[in-house]
């Protein structure tokens, strides 16, 4: 199973309007975190999936969250 950059760049940004920054230096919130390292590594790759296994725990958990929330009715 894989996931496109689109898929990790709208559930960052979901995530984030969920939890806005924090902190003078604009901390985000665990699941923006966790997702914005796979992220950065795709652009620099060139990537425009990655495979679900190379994702660690909180990543995957919180992708997969999002896609469940944005495809419910």
């Amino acid at each position: 199973m894989f996931f496109t950059i689109q898929e990790l760049e709208a559930a960052i940004n979901y995530w984030r309007s969920q939890s806005p920054a924090v902190g003078e230096e604009l901390r985000l919130c665990l699941e923006a975190t966790a997702l914005a390292k796979p992220y950065a590594l795709m652009i620099v790759q060139g990537a425009q999936r990655i495979p679900v296994d190379v994702l660690d725990e909180t990543s995957r958990a919180a992708l997969q969250e999002y896609l469940k929330i944005s495809k419910a009715p």
